[in-house]
């Protein structure tokens, strides 16, 4: 379930608020007010503006100093590539007053994420927010400072105390952060073990990131997989199938009971529009039933019913016409507030006999509690009588049926992870191959360059100096050509991986790259730049 409408609200005036929120140190102390009449005079206006572009510039520099500080002490970081990491909360960690407070609308993710990616050590950012969890994945430069800049941005936004949100979050690092995306997506971090929404929740961040710039080269690969993996538990193991749920147990059940070849065609009726109710008409939906007629006390309840879904036609029967109404149906679905049955065995008896193609027996699916539907009415030959103690058997061993199948699903999910980290794993040789490419072409050039000269501008040709520079050229890819494909891995094989890994090593070293210290610095270097803009 997404983000309510609250939750959006509030999120978007967390934004707002930030937006707008005056710098510390703009008081009257410094641009003091005069006597108006209530109005402030142009110059204040005018040398607030002139404070605040003063704090944003100290700020700035801050920020740039930070960074810079950081470029010079690079050495003690170039040992530790960049980190993954998911920092959240979710329902099994924080109420839900607090997961309010941090819920980002999904129109504001594109703006969370530039945010984030605005932080001195955060490189890229994702953020998934539903109803039952706020989780925020980064590569971070460094993960205590990344940690802590995330932290003090989720504070920030929701003026919780970095303090007090410590205590509910939970912080994921690498290959731990993946896999919990990956199981997040295939559902076994849930409430309801396998549930399908939160597979769409995850495909939507990837679209949000498509539709605002891209999500950043491992972030947007790490989601892409755990979609795939998603989609393989579900579709490998079935895990979704199955209700867990006195409500989706009820549709079912009733569902079985039923001729296969009819079961979708019979008469469905249900006897009150409660928060059970309503859950028996969702899961008819998700069942294929396209009719259900609905007796309840008032009609506003079964019009905000109908008004909420629009894929079944939903028919209101006064509570007057509820015998009559049953009459007419061959599943008679109950879920009201009586304290006493409203069928007993008379009742059931005068109901007219269900046709043969429907089996002939008319079913009472009472998840009432106190029921709804006295035992006596099993003793009439034409009806059967299920209540929630038969139904929880149904939940108890779907329940039962799904934990078997989540442990299956850590297969898959460790066959994904392996595949992922090796493709992240074969990235590190990209900065080694332009390295030593750049190393090659400098020394071709420099001994061209020689070799030209000694010859003389007036003893060649423009065709003999194509000549020999396409010779110099085509000299150093000879030799580039064997270290350069002993560099090449597309990370599905381990072994491979490993024996490319070490050839990196290898050159690195014996051609003194230092790829690591650069590819550090180079970032770093963009977020100055970044920051300087």
């Amino acid at each position: 379930m997404m983000a309510s409408t609250t939750s959006a609200t509030a999120a978007a005036a967390a934004f707002g608020a930030a937006a707008t929120a005056k710098p510390r140190g703009s008081s009257s102390t410094i641009c003091p007010r005069v006597s108006t009449g209530g109005r402030r005079p142009s110059g204040v206006v005018r040398c607030d503006a002139s404070v605040e572009a003063q704090v944003q510039a100290v700020a700035k520099a801050a920020s740039i100093a930070a960074l810079e500080q950081f470029k010079i002490s690079a050495d003690r970081y170039m040992k530790e590539r960049s980190s993954i990491a998911v920092i959240g909360l979710s329902v099994h960690t924080a109420p839900v007053e607090m997961r309010e407070k941090l819920a980002v609308a999904e129109e504001l993710w594109p703006r969370a994420i530039q945010e984030l990616t605005s932080l001195n050590h955060i490189e890229e950012a994702a953020v998934l927010s539903t109803c039952n969890r706020m989780e925020i994945y980064v590569v971070a430069l460094s993960w205590n400072r990344g940690i802590r800049e995330v932290i003090d941005w989720m504070s920030k936004k929701s003026g919780i105390p970095a303090s007090e949100l410590r205590e509910h979050l939970f912080m994921l690092r690498d290959s731990d952060a993946t896999r919990h995306l990956f199981e997040v997506s295939a559902g076994l971090d849930s409430l309801v073990l396998g549930e399908g929404q939160i597979l769409a929740q995850v495909k939507q961040v990837v679209r949000s990131g498509q539709n605002s710039g891209g999500l950043g080269k491992n972030i947007d690969r790490m989601f892409k997989d755990a979609i795939t993996a998603g989609k393989r538990v579900r579709c490998e193991t079935n895990i979704s199938s199955g209700a867990v749920s006195v409500s989706s147990a009820a549709v079912e059940l009733a569902l079985m009971k039923l001729p296969k070849t009819e079961a979708l065609s019979a008469s469905m009726l249900l006897i009150g529009a409660g928060k059970m109710g309503k859950l028996v008409v969702k899961h008819l939906i998700a069942k294929g039933c396209k009719k259900v007629v609905v007796v309840n006390r008032s009609v506003e309840r079964v019009d905000a019913i109908r008004e909420e879904m629009k894929d079944i036609e939903i028919v209101y029967r006064p509570l007057s016409e509820m015998y009559e109404a049953a009459s007419e149906a061959d599943v008679v679905f109950t879920s009201t507030a009586s304290e006493t049955p409203l069928f007993t065995k008379e009742h059931a008896e005068a109901l007219p006999p269900i046709s043969d193609t429907m089996g002939g027996v008319r079913l009472f699916v009472d998840i009432s509690v106190p029921r709804n539907v006295s035992a006596c009415v099993s003793e009439v030959g034409s009806a059967r009588v299920y209540n929630v103690d038969d139904l929880k058997e149904v939940v108890e061993a779907n329940k039962e049926d799904r934990l078997r199948k989540a442990m299956e699903a850590q297969t898959i999910i460790t066959e994904e992870l392996k595949r992922f980290e090796a493709w992240r794993d074969s990235l590190e040789t990209v900065p080694t191959i332009k390295k030593l490419r750049s190393y090659a072409d400098r020394i071709r050039a420099s001994e061209l360059e020689k070799c030209l000269q000694k010859i003389g501008d007036d003893n060649l040709t423009k065709k003999m100096r194509r000549a020999v520079e396409e010779l110099s050229t085509g000299i150093v890819n000879k030799l580039l050509h064997g270290p350069l494909q002993h560099l090449r891995c597309d990370g599905s094989d381990s072994r491979t991986l490993d024996e490319t890994l070490e050839n990196m090593h290898a050159l690195n070293r014996m051609f003194s790259l230092d790829t690591e210290k650069a590819i550090i610095e180079q970032k770093i270097k963009a977020k100055v730049e970044k920051t300087q803009n």
